[in-house]
């Protein structure tokens, strides 16, 4: 274990990171990737990164944050972080996320039942700087010092910390090391929510000081806004390439696919994720297959350029976040549809079905609904035949953190999964006690400088565990494996830890989504529509 790293060192102005990351520090793997020395090795971060952006904090860097070239530059920018968290603490800059952020900063008992609980913080080792509540504690004692303008008593009652730039600039990539799985806020005996203060501290930088993730903002929700999609699809691109999925899924499965385009009145206004169109066609093609079956009217929209329920504003902005998905309130009202139906994207679910509540009112709250349930309604109520046998090897399920443990979204996929699966087998932990993939709140998106090897050695770490856990009677490569991920941003995770440790290859574990393997039972499908290949 790492020396505790005290929190005053965050003041530290020499530029030598605060903790350094080593593998043989991090959590003991399973088989087959017990031996340290058999993982890749982390990249170091290159002279000249090190020399031009802030990388204070640890051997990783995420923002690619500018150094101040004078103290003039370097006190401004400690004056805006200094007026944003002003902001966090007031009814009007912050009214959706007020009361349980200072309820976190006024109630914390310290008592570390968070630390146990985070994939983050158990997989490095222990790693001081990665405890929940490090971060909290900064922004708490900030908070009673800036914003509630204690004194030298509720210094001695709460703590002090002195506030200038390396602070602030390793605070910034500090957010950037956690989930926001909230895993750590599930497991709170008071409900403080150490997930969210790291929420608050992105969109305190984001909105306030112009800081953010690129992936994220300037190639996420910033280019979805003006062209319409993350990946730069325009509406057209994408009929495009849905007709091709169509094709291919109309020779693949035998059956004949169209997907239908601003139905009026439908009942279903399906939004995917953009990355399954682009990654993952058959996704959106076995959901065409499902729904033409079992008779359900449907529609894509146009409207919805790119076709893209990504809201990645979520994750750090409150303004790009309403700004989105009031976009997609709006083409769903267009239509005039019975409801809105998520494909199998968590943080979509997030974003539309709970966190847009708070802005979606009057004619924009449309109904939401998960495709899981829609998918459970489907088979367990015998609408399309199924053929278990289609599905006799060994599969497991991971529960994205915003579908189940934020929605509770727990049997639905479980039940159909345990109809069409004869080999299935659970995770330990799972439902709303599961870890996160290592890839959530936009990091399945980030690999700049080094931090994939953090993202996958690190955030990770836990998750991969699981797998190789839940596979460990039938590694051998002569078995091919299925771990099932219903979420199009864990999926982005989990093909790129797979190839990272080679697992495919070695392996046979093979990653899609449920509708995937329920297309794969289907009796009126040609057998093998499951295709055991790298994806």
């Amino acid at each position: 274990m790492k020396a505790k790293i005290r929190l005053s060192e965050m003041s530290r102005r020499d530029r030598a990171p605060l903790t350094h990351v080593e593998k043989n520090d991090l959590m003991p793997l399973p088989a087959p990737l017990q031996d340290p020395a058999s993982t890749p090795n982390w990249k170091p971060l290159a002279d000249k990164t090190k020399a031009a952006v802030e990388c204070g904090l640890d051997d990783t860097c995420a923002l690619n944050l500018p150094q101040p070239k004078t103290k003039e530059e370097e006190d401004e920018l400690v004056k805006k972080f200094l007026a944003g968290l002003d902001k966090l603490f007031t009814r009007e800059n912050n009214w959706t996320f007020l009361q349980p952020l200072v309820l976190t900063m006024e109630h914390c008992a310290k008592c570390q039942t968070c630390s146990s609980a985070c994939h983050i913080y158990e997989a490095s080792g222990q790693n001081e700087i990665y405890r929940p509540t490090y971060r909290s504690e900064i922004l708490r004692r900030l908070y009673f010092k800036h914003v509630k303008h204690g004194g030298l008593l509720s210094a001695w009652q709460h703590g002090d910390v002195t506030v200038n730039w390396p602070l602030v600039a390793r605070l910034a990539e500090l957010s950037y090391r956690c989930n926001l799985c909230r895993r750590c806020a599930q497991t709170c005996p008071i409900g403080a929510d150490n997930g969210l203060v790291g929420h608050e501290l992105r969109k305190l930088f984001s909105m306030e000081m112009g800081i953010s993730a690129k992936e994220c903002h300037d190639n996420g929700s910033v280019l979805q806004l003006k062209v319409g999609s993350s990946t730069g699809m325009s509406s057209l691109v994408v009929k495009d390439n849905i007709e091709f999925i169509d094709e291919d899924m109309t020779e693949k499965t035998g059956i004949k696919v169209e997907t239908p385009w601003d139905v009026e009145g439908a009942d279903v206004l399906l939004i995917h994720n953009a990355g399954e169109i682009m990654a993952w066609p058959e996704n959106p093609g076995a959901f065409a297959v499902i729904l033409n079956a079992a008779g359900i009217t449907w529609t894509l929209s146009s409207e919805l350029a790119g076709y893209d329920s990504i809201n990645y504003g979520l994750w750090y902005d409150d303004a790009q976040f309403a700004r989105v998905a009031i976009k997609h309130a709006e083409a769903a009202k267009k239509l005039g549809v019975k409801k809105i139906v998520l494909g199998e994207c968590g943080h979509a679910h997030k974003a539309l079905s709970v966190i847009a509540d708070r802005v979606l009112t009057g004619e924009l709250n449309i109904p939401r609904e998960s495709s899981m349930t829609l998918l459970r309604d489907i088979v367990m109520n015998d609408r399309i035949k199924l053929d278990p046998s289609r599905n006799d090897f060994p599969v497991t399920l991971h529960d994205p953190c915003n579908l189940v443990r934020l929605m509770g979204v727990v049997e639905p996929q479980r039940e159909v999964i345990r109809k069409i699966c004869p080999q299935f087998r659970e995770m330990w932990p799972h439902g709303v006690d599961n870890y996160c993939c290592g890839g959530g709140s936009g990091f399945a998106i980030m690999s700049g400088n080094n931090f994939q090897d953090w993202r996958f050695q690190v955030a990770g770490r836990k998750k991969l565990q699981q797998v190789l856990n839940a596979f460990s009677d039938c590694l051998d490569p002569s078995i091919p494996k299925y771990l099932c991920a219903p979420c199009s941003n864990c999926k982005g995770q989990f093909r790129d830890m797979l190839a990272y440790y080679d697992l495919w290859e070695k392996n046979k574990i093979l990653y899609g989504g449920l509708v995937e393997l329920i297309v794969n039972a289907m009796v009126d499908v040609k057998p093998g529509f499951i295709e055991w290949e790298w994806h």
